[in-house]
C-alpha cells in the first residue's frame, strides 16, 4: 500500500496572507487595531472569504459570529477536526496574536488539499468571535458559546464602552454576509488544534521553536465597585468621609503582598481603575476596578480568590463594596494523545520542541471541554504580546504550521482521531 503524501506548507504564501490580514486595522507603529465585531473585522472576513473561495473551502458561520471554512472529507457525517484561533485584536495589538493561528490553519488546509492526502472527515478552519474581550468583556465569546459555557442571549446583552450591544454588532456582522450559511452552535467535533504565539519568553530563552502546550493556568476576574459619598475637600472632616479611593488604597495595600505575593506562580493584576467624580477638590465617591488573578493549581487559585474577596470586604470601611465575578476558569490539561502527535511531528521535521504551560488564556480552554484539544506555541520576540512591536519570525511560524498540518492531516485521515 502506498503511503499517502505528507502535506507540505508554502511558507511564503503563509507569510503573505498573514501580512495582508495585518493591513486591516494597521496602526502607524506596526501594530493592529481590529477589535471584535467592528467594520475592520467585517473587512477581514471579506479578505479571508475571498481566499477560501479561491482555495475551494466551504464558508459558514454560527449565530455567535465565529467563522468556519471547511475542507471537505469523504464522509461528511463524521465529526470534523477543527483548527484555528481568532482574528480580533487589542486596541494596540500586534500582527500575530490570534491571526497567526487562523492563517496557519488555513495554510494547513490548503496544503492538505494540494497533497492529495485522503481525508475521511472534514477539516474546519475556525476564527472564533471576540477572544480578546477588548471591546466586549469578558472575551472568548465565540468559543464559550460553542462549548455551552455561556448562553448566546447573555453574550448578546453585553455592551461596549459606547453602549453598543454585542447583539447589535452581531446583527451587523451577519447583515454584511446574508448568503453565508449558518452552522448550529456547538456541533460535534472530533478534535481541536490551535497554533499561537507563546506571549511569553520561555521558548525564546530555551532556544526552542515549537512548544507542546500541556495546559492553561486557571484564571479568575472580577469587577469591583466601591461606593462612598462625595464631599468638599476643604470642609468635610477626615473622620466623616466615605472616601472610596481611600478604601481602594487599603485594599491594594493588602492585596499585592497577600494575594500577589502568595508564591512565584501567582499572577495578580489590578487594572482599569476608574475614580468618580475624579475632580481635584472632591472626595472620591466611587471607584471601579478590575482584577485578573491566575495560577496553574486549581486549589491555590480558589484559595487566593477567597482571600481576595475577604480582603475587599474587610477593608471597605465606611464604604460599600460590590464584587462581580466575570471569569472563573479552572486550570485545564490538554489531550495527551494530541500532545504526543505534536511532539512526534516536530521530531520528524527536526524542529526543536519542548513542553510548556500556557500562562495566557485561549479559546482552546473551552474546546477542551467538548473534544480532545491541544495547542502549538511558537516563540515571540522578547516574549512581547498585546503590543504593537509584537513579532514572530517567519521561519518559526512556518515550522509551527508544518507541525499543525502534519497533525491535522493525520487526524482527518484516521478512522478514529
Amino acid at each position: 500500500m502506498t503511503t499517502p503524501a505528507l502535506p507540505t506548507i508554502d511558507p511564503d504564501r503563509l507569510w503573505r496572507r498573514l501580512m495582508a490580514l495585518a493591513q486591516i486595522g494597521a496602526l502607524p507603529r506596526g501594530g493592529v487595531n481590529r477589535q471584535a465585531l467592528t467594520a475592520g473585522e467585517i473587512d477581514a472576513w471579506r479578505l479571508i472569504l475571498g481566499w477560501a473561495e479561491a482555495e475551494g473551502l466551504e464558508p459558514s458561520c454560527d449565530d455567535a459570529g465565529s467563522l468556519f471554512l471547511t475542507l471537505p472529507g469523504a464522509d461528511r457525517a463524521l465529526p470534523p477536526v477543527l483548527a484555528g484561533s481568532h482574528i480580533d485584536t487589542q486596541p494596540t495589538g500586534g500582527k500575530y496574536d490570534g491571526a497567526a493561528g487562523v492563517i496557519a490553519a488555513f495554510e494547513a488546509a490548503v496544503a492538505l488539499r494540494e497533497a492529495g492526502l485522503p481525508r475521511r472527515r472534514d477539516l474546519i478552519v475556525v476564527a472564533w468571535m471576540n477572544e480578546e474581550g477588548s471591546r466586549f468583556a469578558p472575551g472568548m465569546m465565540g468559543s464559550e458559546a460553542f462549548a455551552g459555557v455561556r448562553a448566546l442571549d447573555e453574550i448578546r446583552a453585553v455592551r461596549d464602552a459606547e453602549g453598543v450591544s454585542a447583539g447589535a454588532a452581531l446583527d451587523a456582522l451577519h447583515a454584511a454576509f446574508p448568503e453565508l450559511p449558518r452552522k448550529p452552535l456547538g456541533f460535534p467535533a472530533a478534535a481541536y488544534l490551535e497554533l499561537h504565539i507563546e506571549q511569553g519568553p520561555v521558548l525564546e530563552q530555551a532556544g526552542k521553536v515549537v512548544g507542546v502546550v500541556t495546559g492553561i493556568q486557571g484564571k479568575k476576574t472580577w469587577e469591583v465597585v466601591i461606593e462612598g459619598a462625595p464631599g468638599h475637600a476643604g470642609t468635610l472632616a477626615m473622620a466623616e468621609r466615605r472616601d472610596a479611593l481611600a478604601a481602594f488604597t487599603r485594599m491594594a495595600h493588602r492585596l499585592y503582598p497577600e494575594v500577589g505575593g502568595h508564591d512565584g506562580a501567582v499572577m495578580f493584576t489590578i487594572g482599569r481603575l476608574t475614580v468618580e467624580p475624579n475632580a481635584p477638590s472632591v472626595v472620591p465617591a466611587r471607584v471601579t476596578f478590575r482584577v485578573d488573578l491566575r495560577h496553574p493549581k486549581g486549589a491555590d487559585l480558589d484559595d487566593l480568590g477567597a482571600r481576595f474577596e475577604a480582603i475587599c470586604a474587610a477593608e471597605a470601611g465606611p464604604c460599600r463594596v460590590t464584587l462581580m465575578r466575570l471569569v472563573d476558569a479552572p486550570p485545564n490539561d490538554f489531550d495527551a494523545g494530541l500532545m504526543a502527535r505534536i511532539a512526534a511531528a516536530a521530531g520528524r521535521h527536526a524542529i526543536p520542541a519542548m513542553p510548556i504551560l500556557s500562562a495566557a488564556g485561549h479559546d482552546a480552554r473551552h474546546l477542551a471541554k467538548v473534544c480532545p484539544s491541544a495547542m502549538i506555541f511558537i516563540p515571540c520576540r522578547d516574549g512581547v504580546s498585546h503590543a504593537e512591536h509584537e513579532h514572530a519570525e517567519p521561519a518559526h511560524l512556518a515550522a509551527g504550521t508544518q507541525v499543525l498540518a502534519d497533525v491535522a492531516g493525520a487526524l482527518v485521515s484516521a478512522e478514529e482521531p
